[in-house]
């Protein structure tokens, strides 16, 4: 299971756009987009998926989550039975964000929290329960007191010393044009990854020498190709043993590998753990509706 690109569209007139999604429950949908995420999910409980990390969540969970790392929430039940489960959801650039930190030396704090959520971050229960009457604030609120809303919906998050980071890494790329190049390749990757996956063709995509592009590669995600791409196979692999019981050579194969030893040494390295435990751990408590 790859994770799909998600089109997101803020209106015309609006810096940023809000989502008040009320579900019966929230299924496992695991997906990225340029955009930075800010979700705060209310009535509902499970387990969410940040990149390479799995954590369980609860009423009131606040998480911030950059560009184009992938993540998903799975519900298992409703802190109200019979309430919908609910997320506010908003979503903004990067070129807004940093709009705001470059000419305004007040926002300068909002620099380190933008490039933390990289990696996705979430926040201590004081400042999720700060933040939740200001973001249901700006549900129907104006443009404009939208957009005062979210700069101090930040700036509460960048002040949070409790925040901590999710996966273990995340992306951060440099110029616009360095961005573009480094989208095409991560869009293959996600598109392919459970298939051979040949430097070269990345290269191609980027219009670059392969050298040239290892070395961008790294300094924008902080890892090489070859590790980010077992992040995403190792991503597959932990949805597929939660959402079945599927032989794990079989589910190995799903996720690209050949030699199921090796399948299991990787995923033993960043998940410390072996599948079959990571399947018993926490498939118990996963709604797969």
């Amino acid at each position: 299971m790859r994770p799909w690109f998600e089109k997101v569209t803020i209106p015309a007139g609006q810096s940023w756009t809000l989502f008040d999604r009320r579900l019966p429950a929230f299924p496992f949908n695991w997906h990225y987009h340029p955009e930075f995420e800010l979700t705060l999910t209310l009535n509902s409980i499970g387990e969410r998926f940040v990149g390479d990390h799995v954590a369980h969540y609860d009423d009131g969970d606040l998480v911030l989550v950059g560009p184009n790392l992938p993540h998903a929430w799975q519900s298992r039940a409703a802190a109200v039975p019979g309430a919908p489960h609910r997320a506010l959801v908003a979503w903004f650039s990067e070129d807004w964000a940093r709009g705001l930190t470059a000419p305004y030396p007040e926002f300068a704090g909002l620099d380190a929290l933008l490039v933390e959520a990289a990696r996705g971050l979430s926040f201590s229960p004081a400042v999720s329960a700060a933040v939740r009457p200001r973001l249901l604030a700006l549900v129907d609120a104006s443009a404009a007191a939208r957009w005062l809303g979210l700069v101090e919906i930040l700036l509460l998050l960048a002040a949070d010393r409790e925040r901590q980071p999710l996966a273990l890494h995340g992306f951060a790329a440099g110029d616009a044009r360095e961005r573009a190049r480094l989208e095409r390749v991560l869009a293959h990757l996600h598109a392919h990854y459970a298939g051979p996956v040949r430097l070269a063709t990345l290269a191609g995509l980027a219009a670059m020498s392969e050298s040239q592009l290892q070395r961008s590669f790294k300094r924008c995600t902080r890892m090489t190709v070859s590790d980010y791409l077992a992040q995403l196979r190792i991503g597959c692999a932990c949805a597929l043993l939660l959402e079945s019981e599927r032989p794990v050579a079989v589910i190995a194969a799903q996720a690209g590998y050949t030699q199921p030893g090796y399948f299991a040494r990787q995923f033993r390295a960043l998940k410390g753990m072996t599948p079959l435990e990571f399947r018993r751990r926490f498939s118990a408590t996963t709604d797969h509706r």
